[in-house]
């Protein structure tokens, strides 16, 4: 069982340089930065091609920051094993990546990784609610996967009141944290956080100008404002 903290925020890598990370991401206050957001993309399941388990397991050489992998891929059972073997905080893999979400995310936390899945903007929260039981994270899209630098959906302020609501109707609050992830700023962090979101995942509002330290915590304290 997951004991929460408060906010937290998990800056995506995809939005800085790759080529330079590896140095980079050694100036990241472990105190300050609670989770890095790891964007897995197929060129299949999204449009886009990021990286794999190699790039990951080089970047874990950097950095104590625990990874919060997100696998945007087709076919994430053929796959899932070189990622359990990273070890991160968090493993997510889509709902509409598999037709055995269940099993999959049992073999994740059979590992003792915390189990997540995302849906994305079109999916309705009430596809998941079955096997909420068997989570320890959500991941609501605020935009559609695999395209950077999306504006906000509103529409996700809805889901993650709807999802808050089922989560606390089936006594899950101390289990399941929700993840929200496109698009936030700090113009927008405080109502997505009002809405139900614990973990925020942050892009450009995290890398922009190069401070990721200083974005951070500008992030957290709008959104407790």
């Amino acid at each position: 069982m997951l004991n929460k903290p408060e906010i937290q925020i998990s800056p995506s890598i995809i939005a800085t340089d790759l080529t330079t990370l590896g140095s980079d991401v050694a100036s990241f206050d472990p105190a300050i930065i609670d989770l890095l957001h790891m964007d897995v993309m197929d060129g299949h399941f999204v449009p886009n091609l990021t990286f794999g388990p190699g790039y990951i397991k080089k970047l874990m050489t950097h950095t104590e920051i625990p990874l919060d992998i997100h696998l945007m891929i087709e076919n994430p059972d053929v796959a899932i094993a070189q990622y359990l073997e990273l070890k991160p905080r968090y493993l997510t893999i889509h709902y509409e990546s598999t037709r055995f979400p269940i099993r999959l995310l049992s073999l994740i936390r059979s590992t003792s990784i915390l189990a997540g899945i995302s849906i994305n903007p079109a999916t309705p929260i009430a596809s998941i609610k079955d096997i909420l039981p068997y989570l320890d994270l959500v991941l609501i899209m605020s935009v559609d996967p695999g395209f950077y630098g999306q504006k906000f959906l509103d529409i996700a302020l809805s889901k993650i009141k709807e999802l808050k609501n089922i989560i606390h109707a089936l006594n899950l609050e101390r289990q399941i944290v929700i993840q929200v992830d496109g698009g936030i700023t700090e113009e927008n962090i405080a109502e997505v956080v009002k809405s139900g979101a614990e973990i925020i995942v942050a892009g450009n509002s995290a890398f922009s100008g190069g401070n990721v330290n200083e974005n951070v915590l500008k992030l957290k304290k709008a959104a407790i404002s």
